[in-house]
């Protein structure tokens, strides 16, 4: 297993550098450059002041060069400088929104497994009834909505229609967070149980957003494996024994029904980070998603490029971490 490990790490290296500098590429090649906002801000700028600056910053190098200096500082820990809010991009996007984009991405696989799983079940035992109909057509509605249109459908909902139509219906919040933040709660300016609230009242929505195309595809899977492992040799032979139906499925079948899962629920969690760009635009919150789309706006390339080689690092973590999970979830499966 470990030397396994290893061979997987370092053969993670050249795919990381691959794609990172596939992502340094696109953002170079985009129309305009950094730039353009000088130019916006300041029209009387000279052509020779632009040229001075665009050499300051190397824009005037050949791509290759610049992201072999780029890489050379990020290897050293520098990721570059926001030219948008005047601080290490490290600094803004590790500490002020990542986070914030981990409570959210965390709490939306949460509820997609605690719904998925038991759903998928369910759907299995109960095969070709109006249940099973039911929550396949509402799994396929799942994933065939958008996240941002769902986003702005439920706004309009709950945040608008809703409270108009029936009197005292709660109003969601449209967008944001709380106003404050845990370091008040620490001071003890605002209680525990305020703080938490308002959190929650605030995700509730991106939360249901972000979560609803996982946990229509995690439903359709788990349905899919269970019926796949009831059809089994072992189950009928284990049934044949007079085992109770409860004992069948739960000690039996579901393990092995869960591997499929185990390998979905390790690559969706850099997906749903990286979807977490349009549901945190949508709702304004300011999570890594949403800083992503307005450095992309702003030209602010050196965030842009921390936060998506970041989510290229995850990926390949994660691949790892899920056929590794395998071995857990089935003792036969072994890595040498």
């Amino acid at each position: 297993m470990f030397a396994y490990v290893v061979r997987r790490l370092f053969q993670m290296v050249p795919l990381l550098l691959a794609a990172s500098f596939v992502i340094f590429a696109l953002l170079a090649l985009q129309p305009g450059d950094p730039l353009d906002e000088v130019r916006m801000q300041n029209p009387r700028i000279t052509a020779e002041q632009l040229a001075a600056l665009r050499k300051a910053y190397g824009l005037d190098d050949p791509i290759h060069i610049r992201y072999a200096k780029w890489l050379t500082r990020a290897l050293q820990g520098d990721l570059g400088y926001s030219r948008t809010y005047g601080i290490p991009a490290a600094e803004y996007i590790f500490e002020q929104r990542l986070p914030r984009t981990l409570l959210l991405s965390g709490l939306a696989l949460l509820l997609a497994l605690l719904v998925s799983i038991p759903v998928g079940v369910f759907s299995a035992v109960r095969q070709y009834t109006l249940a099973d109909y039911t929550i396949t057509f509402l799994a396929f509605i799942g994933l065939s909505i958008p996240n941002f249109f769902l986003g702005i459908l439920l706004l309009y909902l709950f945040a608008v229609r809703l409270p108009e139509l029936i009197p005292g219906f709660p109003q969601f919040p449209t967008g944001g967070v709380p106003p404050f933040l845990f370091e008040e709660v620490r001071q003890g300016l605002v209680s525990l149980g305020t703080f938490l609230g308002l959190w929650a009242w605030h995700l509730i929505l991106p939360v249901v957003v972000l979560s609803t195309s996982s946990m229509a595809e995690w439903t359709r899977f788990m349905r899919a494996s269970l019926l796949e492992v009831l059809s089994q040799d072992y189950i009928r032979t284990a049934r044949a024994k007079g085992l109770a139906e409860r004992v069948v499925l739960y000690k039996h079948a579901l393990r092995n029904a869960l591997i499929p899962i185990v390998t979905l629920v390790g690559l969706a969690i850099p997906g749903v980070m990286s979807g977490a760009v349009l549901t945190e635009t949508v709702f304004s919150y300011p999570g890594m998603g949403r800083a992503i789309f307005d450095a992309l706006v702003e030209k602010d390339y050196s965030v842009a490029m921390a936060a998506l080689a970041f989510l290229a690092l995850m990926v390949a973590l994660f691949n790892l971490l899920a056929d590794l999970a395998y071995a857990l979830v089935d003792p036969r499966i072994r890595y040498s």
